[in-house]
């Protein structure tokens, strides 16, 4: 297994309860397809390099985990399904 970071940026106006929520469903994912998550950094709200979608601020995540090479194409799914995420990349951790 590889070790990958995930960062992902979320609208400023949606409710942590919905931030925790999805956080959790990244991290279910993983664990759930016999991934780990190594670490959770929730850098928070910063200003965005340019507007996307009308805004002007994002709520940085960075996610570190070990996993396979599916469970990447599936968080890069399902983030890309949910219109809270306006930004999102996956890297392998070198």
């Amino acid at each position: 297994m590889k070790t990958y970071e995930m960062i992902y940026v979320l609208d400023t106006a949606v409710a942590d309860e919905a931030k925790e929520a999805f956080g959790k469903k990244l991290e279910d994912v993983i664990t759930s397809n016999g991934g780990t998550v190594v670490s959770v950094d929730k850098w928070g709200v910063k200003k965005l390099a340019y507007p996307i979608n009308y805004k002007n601020d994002g709520d940085y995540v960075l996610l570190t985990f070990e996993a396979d090479g599916a469970i990447v194409k599936e968080l890069d799914r399902i983030a890309g399904l949910t219109s809270d995420v306006l930004r999102r990349m996956i890297t392998v951790k070198a």
